[in-house]
């Protein structure tokens, strides 16, 4: 909501709650109108667009019931390959994000019960989740083995895109995240048969490890420091500052915000995070409207880091791209080598991080009629939402509430965001991954003892906090909702059908682009990049190899790097722009953007690059591959 604007305070007429009386009856209780009506109540009429809403959450719901009680569920092999080893004890085992995992009980892929042809042969549910299979390979003359983990997974056809479906068209509809995502995690409970939706859905996804770290680092930490940051005028204070020794305006505080997400390239949650909490202040101060600032810190996170990959992303993703016989694709090095030579078909990345740097500079060309709108907006009457935005987070945290007496310096901003930088960075170095939950506590517990030796009181540094976690408590529940129906999507198999979908019967040339496609309804639907990875590249990658080999090509390698690419920026791409995505939510609360509006306003130019890069994709593979 605006600095204006409080969604508890009451409305100012019965039209605002969706009723509107009967024409006649305002005037004919004031004795203004011609034609008096001489009915003497009113009769509730639902807005259109809460009309549609009520139609669609209905419609979802017969849906979900339908399906829990007469689809039958396909159950489908998926098959991860891994690179593994014998360790100094003689075990099998392999190594993954740097921890060592021990195979044990493993079995001939001829003898699983989870293997294709027996799971469509049995009857129900089969008794094994997940098992652990070697297969043998003989090539001129050497024996090889090849374990891999196989898991069943299920889908309802059609039907699995419901819940997904059902949120992201009431979240276009009624610009409401929260009974959005609710609603959608409703519509997948009751697929599933969980029809106690407390006790059996939102008490476990609360207790699990995700919601966790979401509670713990997005709204106690976030939340506490940017409280802390308001109440000692830290904030304000490195605005101020960077605005009298770098910055001269809307297009260079622009420009800084762009360049924080360059350089902070690790991707997803920690740069939305870090690079939203950091340039908000500067970007306010110059009048950058939360639309555009959303923008460029969202289209600067994961973008930059499919180009940039420096980074977790190649550890990640190589154990999903194994395809048997291709030796490019051996080991985990040669994986790791083939995500980098993939580099410079990241088209979509690269122009992604292009378009959000001429939005930097003034050109918004490229930049949709929504940004530009915001742009204009911003320009001539400051306003930096639209006059009906519910930003996502509180008035609480937009201006200071320093207490009198108490003189705010700028270090008080910069040493925490050092510590915070260096402990994210240091521990990504040192340890293979940030500790970003690390890097917050330390800055929020400096900023603290700080605020308390320069004498502020211990109830306004603890009322500070507490503005801080009401600033961001609304958006710490749209993302656990989030997590919440983006687990049950893959439950439902929502990215397993998508896939299935796509066949093996599709020329080299459209292949690309239908990668590209499938991914980024995939991503869009459940709201992840990382998940979407986990369920397209086991079957995308197989399939590119096979049909390279079915065409005869002259560069199989180039067509294979250009495949892997479009499912990477695909994947992107439906993250980035999807409203139940974590990475869009976290930019809209850390700029302070309405959840829509970022979302409406972002997909348009998004569109462009993607749009543009499938060209480039197609071109590619026709006259190279």
């Amino acid at each position: 909501m605006s600095d204006t604007e409080n969604p508890n305070d009451p409305p100012e007429s019965p039209d605002e709650e969706g009723f509107e009386p009967i024409a006649g009856i305002e005037e004919a209780a004031t004795g203004t109108a011609e034609q008096p009506d001489i009915r003497i109540g009113t009769v509730p009429f639902l807005k259109p667009s809460k009309f549609l809403a009520v139609l669609i959450l209905g419609i979802g719901l017969l849906a979900s019931l339908f399906v829990a009680a007469k689809v039958d569920v396909h159950w489908i092999e998926q098959k991860t390959t891994y690179n593994t080893y014998t360790n100094d004890e003689g075990l099998l085992a392999y190594t993954f994000k740097g921890a060592e995992t021990i195979i044990e009980d493993v079995v001939p892929y001829s003898e699983s019960p989870l293997r294709q042809e027996a799971l469509l042969s049995g009857t129900g549910k089969p008794e094994l989740e997940s098992q652990w299979v070697v297969e043998t390979a003989s090539k001129d003359g050497i024996i090889t083995k090849q374990y891999s983990l196989l898991e069943a997974k299920f889908h309802f056809g059609v039907w699995s895109l419901l819940p997904a479906l059902v949120a992201i068209a009431l979240c276009l509809v009624t610009k409401e995240a929260l009974t959005a995502l609710l609603s959608g995690v409703v519509v997948g409970a009751f697929m599933l048969g969980r029809f106690d939706i407390t006790d059996a859905v939102l008490l476990p996804s609360l207790g699990s490890k995700s919601a966790a770290a979401i509670i713990l680092l997005y709204l106690w930490l976030l939340g506490g420091l940017m409280g802390i940051w308001s109440r000692t005028g830290a904030a304000q204070a490195f605005a101020e500052y960077m605005t009298k020794h770098f910055v001269r305006g809307p297009k260079s505080a622009k420009f800084v915000s762009w360049l924080m997400g360059v350089i902070f390239f690790q991707g997803g949650t920690v740069s939305v995070v870090l690079v939203g909490t950091i340039v908000k202040p500067v970007a306010d101060l110059e009048k950058v409207s939360h639309e555009e600032l959303s923008y460029i810190v969202d289209s600067t996170a994961s973008p930059i880091a499919s180009v940039l990959a420096f980074n977790a992303w190649p550890v990640y993703v190589q154990a999903f791209i194994f395809v048997p016989g291709v030796a490019f694709l051996a080991t985990e090095a040669d994986r790791i080598a083939f995500f980098f030579s993939s580099v410079p078909f990241s088209f979509y990345g690269i122009l992604a991080v292009l378009g959000t740097l001429l939005l930097s500079l003034g050109i918004t060309r490229f930049a949709g009629p929504g940004i530009r709108a915001a742009h204009e907006r911003a320009k001539t009457t400051g306003q930096l939402d639209a006059p009906d935005a519910r930003p996502m987070n509180a008035k609480e945290l937009h201006v200071s509430q320093v207490p009198p007496g108490y003189k705010t310096h700028v270090l008080e901003f910069f040493i925490p965001l050092l510590l915070l930088i260096g402990t994210a960075v240091g521990t990504f170095i040192y340890m293979g991954s940030p500790k970003v939950n690390w890097a917050f506590g330390i800055a929020l517990l400096v900023s603290v003892l700080v605020a308390l030796i320069k004498g502020m009181k211990l109830g306004d540094v603890i009322e500070g906090i507490g503005d801080g976690l009401k600033g961001v408590v609304f958006g710490s529940v749209i993302l656990v909702l989030a997590v919440t129906i983006g687990s049950i999507s893959r439950e439902i198999g929502a990215g397993s059908y998508l896939v299935e979908l796509l066949g093996g019967r599709i020329s080299f040339i459209a292949l690309p682009v239908a990668l590209q496609i499938i991914t980024m309804i995939i991503a869009f639907s459940t709201g992840t990049s990382w998940g979407t990875y986990a369920i397209a590249f086991p079957l995308a990658m197989p399939l590119a190899w096979s049909v390279a080999q079915a065409n005869d090509l002259a560069n199989p390698e180039l067509f294979m790097s250009v495949c892997f690419a479009t499912v990477l920026n695909g994947s992107v791409f439906g993250d980035q722009c999807s409203p139940i995505s974590d990475t869009t939510i976290l930019s809209s609360m850390t700029t302070g953007c309405d959840l829509m509006d970022h979302v409406k306003t972002q997909i348009v130019p998004a569109s462009y690059a993607a749009g543009l890069a499938a060209i480039l994709w197609t071109a590619t593979v026709a006259f190279f591959a």
